[in-house]
């Protein structure tokens, strides 16, 4: 087998094991998570996944190999590392639990973009066509996976920074795309005694 083929080959088997352990993980993540749209983007991330699981059984197939899992040893200390997230979790307020399962989720898809990236790339030089466009789909996804967990831990920062200040602020900003809902939604912070505060929502 041609070096690069071969390459290709190994991280496809690494992304495999590393896929097949994440549809394990997601559901525990989602029944952790306290904010809405935070379990809701677990969930979901989890049907995606499963379908990554099938694209990377289609890539073998067109490449002509077999769909054999070689131990992902990143993905396993990552996998690892969330369920430790989850734990110290329960004994955090809701907001910083949350928080840090959005920054062990994240961890998780920059592995997995680096991986994707590196694979397409080789998938293209080898002039693999369609086993690289079905990587790049799975890359866009793991993409977009990474830009919602951000968006959605922006009302929940500043949410736990007004709590350390004794203020409030309304968490439903974040739209079901990923994005922030338009200015004449903002934020509004109020003091513990009702007071209206001044705006924090970012106006776009």
């Amino acid at each position: 087998m041609p070096q690069l083929k071969e390459l290709l080959v190994e991280q496809l088997q690494d992304l495999l094991h590393a896929e097949t352990q994440l549809t394990g993980a997601l559901p525990k993540m989602a029944e952790a998570a306290h904010h809405p749209k935070l379990k809701e983007a677990f969930e979901k991330h989890l049907v995606q996944t499963e379908g990554h699981v099938e694209r990377l059984q289609n890539a073998f197939s067109l490449l002509g190999e077999r769909a054999e899992p070689k131990p992902c040893k990143a993905m396993t200390g990552l996998v690892e590392e969330g369920k430790e997230t989850i734990e110290e979790g329960r004994e955090k307020e809701p907001l910083a639990a949350d928080l840090a399962l959005i920054a062990a989720a994240q961890r998780v898809e920059h592995y997995e973009i680096s991986a994707y990236g590196t694979a397409k790339c080789l998938a293209r030089q080898l002039g693999e066509v369609d086993c690289a466009r079905l990587l790049s789909h799975t890359l866009g996804e793991e993409e977009s996976a990474d830009f919602l967990l951000s968006a959605i831990s922006e009302p929940i920062i500043q949410q736990a920074s007004l709590d350390d200040a004794g203020a409030t602020v309304n968490l439903e900003t974040v739209g079901g795309n990923g994005r922030k809902k338009s200015a004449g939604n903002a934020t509004k912070t109020t003091t513990k005694a009702g007071k209206k505060g001044e705006e924090v929502g970012s106006r776009r």
